[in-house]
């Protein structure tokens, strides 16, 4: 029945994948899990149609990797039908330890990076359909001897970016995130086992380079979006606390395992306990929980909560004047005062946070431009106008009383 089985992706159309494995693996509650992880955030706060899931993107990316295999192999690069097999399956699996709201709390619930997480769920899902996952491992950490597969995966100018720049975009509204991704997978070709893009595509890698800025900064760090995931944050902080000194919290189970633990770590990924709840977390959790705190008892959790809840948003200024830093110093004692709250506990409203970008990687990330002549040639030293530097935006967030 699984061969027959075709997904109807709003981007892609009908799509179908080559391997019975890569469906059994989306049947695994670990993969289904994915459905209830958004896949932006609350980006939607801004964009209302950011509503997908990390289960779509990584249908997508999986696509997409197949479409970039069989463009290889017409090529007559070889690649056999384990490898092709299992970097699927790693491109599917890259974001299977996400936990809920994707990056906005990865280092609040669990100070892990989720590609730590990922690696432990693979296993586990590899164990529990009786599957070898030895190359999918090594392709997901970059340890197999062509470096190529690893590439697509995971790299400056993989499947995965290709897929949440074109699906964000798409779902965002955002029409500067649109990549030619049917070109660059036309040109991607294969050289000492590793990843070349054809000179033929230079301008599509520009373009892509040049929308994924514009999708940073005008959606995922957009002030406002940020500031809504700062509350977010703000909430499990409080929750967290509030737990620890035995005060009670509305939350299941899965949440209530990590609100009372000491801030986990890469240490407890050994922890049974700790893949257990982590797994049956998603963001049905924490939004419930947001739910039932707007009529708890302590002021700081139910006001953030229904501040949230019904977008009443903190207020947002550059950190590029004192004016501006005086104006929220005010603001901050006159909420101490309405609210009878300590300086102690103000950093829950007030806060400074800077967001930065890296336009382009160089060293082992750098995209290789295969040229007419057969010279493979950095793009960095093709294109003299690339930035190199990190670009920061600061911005102060305050309540306004």
């Amino acid at each position: 029945m699984n061969k027959k089985k075709i997904f109807n992706d709003p981007i892609y159309g009908l799509i179908r994948f080559p391997f019975d494995s890569i469906y059994e693996i989306i049947d695994h509650p670990y993969f289904q899990r994915l459905r209830r992880i958004s896949q932006q955030a609350l980006s939607h706060y801004v964009y209302p149609g950011a509503l997908h899931t990390r289960f779509q993107h990584a249908l997508g990316a999986t696509h997409l990797m197949c479409r970039a295999i069989e463009t290889l192999k017409a090529k007559d690069i070889e690649i056999s039908d384990t490898e092709y097999e299992s970097v699927c399956i790693a491109i599917l699996l890259h974001d299977v330890g996400h936990g809920p709201f994707s990056h906005a709390l990865e280092h609040t619930l669990a100070s892990v990076h989720h590609e730590s997480i990922s690696l432990i769920i693979i296993k586990k899902i590899g164990e529990e359909l009786n599957m070898d996952f030895t190359l999918v491992l090594q392709i997901f950490q970059g340890t197999y001897h062509r470096p190529f597969l690893h590439q697509l995966v995971s790299g400056q100018l993989d499947t995965d970016r290709m897929d949440y720049l074109t699906r964000d975009s798409f779902f965002s509204g955002v029409a500067e995130g649109i990549i030619g991704y049917d070109r660059i997978i036309t040109m991607i070709n294969v050289v000492n086992d590793h990843v070349v893009i054809e000179e033929k595509g230079i301008y599509s890698i520009e373009k892509f380079l040049m929308a994924r800025r514009l999708m940073y900064w005008q959606v995922y760090l957009h002030k406002t979006v940020v500031c809504a995931e700062i509350m977010l944050i703000s909430i499990l902080k409080r929750a967290r606390f509030l737990t620890q000194q035995g005060t009670k919290i509305a939350s299941s189970e899965e949440l209530d395992y990590f609100l009372r633990n000491s801030e986990a770590s890469s240490s407890d990924l050994s922890n049974p306990d700790f893949l257990r709840h982590f797994v049956l977390l998603d963001d049905m959790d924490i939004l419930w929980m947001i739910k039932k705190s707007v009529n708890h008892s302590d002021i700081i959790l139910r006001t953030l909560c229904s501040k949230l809840l019904d977008r009443k948003l903190f207020k947002v200024k550059s950190v590029d004047n004192e004016v501006n830093r005086k104006l929220v110093a005010d603001q901050k004692l006159k909420f101490m005062e309405k609210y009878g709250i300590d300086e102690s506990e103000t950093h829950y409203f007030f806060t400074e946070k800077t967001e930065t970008i890296k336009h382009y990687e160089t060293g082992d990330k750098e995209i290789m431009i295969l040229m007419k002549n057969g010279e493979i040639v950095p793009y960095s030293h093709i294109n003299k106008h690339l930035n190199l530097a990190l670009e920061n935006r600061t911005f102060l967030f305050y309540v306004m009383e």
